[in-house]
């Protein structure tokens, strides 16, 4: 019965995983959309592609090339490599917002542009237009990107493109959308908050380092956090240590789960035990790690952000150094910080079962001591395979660890530098509680 039912409890941490991950995903497609192309049909040789973005996001269009050309579009800086019209609401007019001819009274632009690079063979390129969000894409409302490709462009397109048509002048439409209520609170509660704590430290730090920021963020978050979660990690030890009573009550009303679930709250009742509360520090977790995630993304340029920056830090003269030790923080790291978490997760779920550790061992110390019924007694309990809580246990000490390390894979250095001083914090709290209870 052991190896089927260790199977199980894989499954069920691999289900487990999968719920997990796809369940991030969606939460943070929902907060903050990424763009998605809007073509459909017949693929022309070149196309323009642009998606819906919320206001206060950074929008961008993207030329796709499916032929074999490879060319490069024309430096309009400081206008935007397409011109901009915004489509007049209830008609099928649309205005001109800018275009090459009026290169002297460009609007005034966020961040300085850069000129486009060049568009590979069978290859794509984003034009980013987060420079003129605040000045040309401000408003709620429709709007239409146009590209016109230089004469040569074409002529080669078309000298490569037997029989197909291509068009000088490729279009996308795009909405600038309200942000919804959901959108609205986490960024009022969670992405201004981390982001303005971020630019107090950074003012005050040696070279406005991010990385110094982030530590500093992350011990005051922690520090708020402190009371609840060590009542959550206490707990969760006063479920490890009843949890000898709950498998004798499954041995003692073995195929009657009615009668062990109601055994099982009234232990729980009788000493003051919550199942719920010791989930209290990772869901807590979750929308922190989103928020800063998208604050690092779409925050670390601070002149991309005014829409969460409080009106005194408005004006301000500099920018984050956003290398820390070494690190890129703006981008995922493979070699280092994937390792390093998966060790110190391993570590803080080694201290998070100690305590049942302990007592499986003292337990079977007074086993092996007891004079056995018969010769082959004592054998034949060591050989008893482990229960399904201690398979539960085993798989997230050893796999909870590799989870973390895989996302770590994919989020910037910053995130995981949050989880690293996080989860360092944790194996401290972790080893107070501990101390208290392994006491002798």
């Amino acid at each position: 019965m052991a190896a089927p039912q260790r199977k199980s409890n894989f499954l069920q941490f691999a289900l487990i995983f999968l719920i997990v991950y796809l369940g991030s995903q969606f939460v943070m497609r929902q907060f903050f959309p990424a763009q998605q192309d809007g073509a459909n049909g017949a693929r022309p040789p070149v196309e323009l592609t642009a998606g819906n973005v919320r206001a206060g996001n950074n929008p961008a269009v993207t030329v796709k090339n499916h032929s074999t050309v490879a060319f490069t579009l024309s430096d309009r800086c400081p206008l935007p490599s397409v011109d901009l019209h915004r489509i007049n609401a209830g008609t099928s007019g649309k205005t001109l917002l800018t275009s090459a001819s009026d290169a002297d009274s460009a609007s005034p632009t966020a961040i300085p542009c850069t000129p486009p690079p060049p568009v590979p063979a069978q290859g794509e390129v984003k034009l980013d237009l987060s420079p003129w969000k605040y000045s040309l894409l401000g408003e709620v409302g429709t709007y239409e990107a146009e590209l016109t490709l230089p004469q040569e462009t074409t002529d080669a397109l078309r000298l490569a493109q037997t029989g197909a048509t291509v068009q000088e002048t490729l279009t996308a439409r795009f909405s600038v959308t309200e942000p919804g209520f959901f959108t609205k609170i986490f960024r009022t509660f969670i992405m201004a908050p981390f982001l303005n704590f971020l630019i107090f430290a950074g003012s005050w730090l040696p070279g406005h380092n991010l990385g110094l920021a982030i530590i500093l963020l992350t011990l005051v978050v922690k520090l708020l956090l402190f009371l609840p979660t060590q009542h959550a990690l206490e707990g969760q030890k006063k479920m490890q240590m009843l949890q000898p009573k709950l498998d004798e009550l499954k041995k003692r009303f073995n195929g009657d789960a009615q009668r062990i679930q109601a055994e099982t709250m009234k232990l729980w009742k009788e000493h003051k035990v919550n199942p719920f509360q010791s989930c209290l520090p990772t869901l807590v977790q979750f929308p922190i790690l989103i928020g800063l995630f998208y604050v690092i993304r779409d925050g670390s340029v601070l002149a991309l952000s005014g829409h969460l920056i409080y009106p005194f830090y408005q004006n301000l003269n500099w920018t984050f150094d956003t290398f820390f030790l070494g690190l890129d923080l703006l981008k995922p790291n493979v070699y280092i910080m994937p390792p390093l978490l998966v060790l110190l997760q391993f570590l803080q779920m080694k201290l998070t079962f100690a305590i049942a550790d302990r007592k499986k061992k003292n337990s079977q110390a007074v086993i092996d001591v007891k004079p056995s019924a018969s010769p082959g007694a004592g054998k034949d309990k060591e050989k008893d395979p482990l229960s399904q809580t201690e398979l539960q246990q085993k798989i997230f000490q050893y796999a909870l660890p590799l989870m973390i390390g895989f996302f770590a894979l994919q989020f910037p250095s910053a995130v995981s530098l949050y989880w690293g001083i996080s989860t360092l914090f944790a194996i401290g709290q972790q080893m107070i509680v501990n101390r208290e209870h392994l006491r002798v």
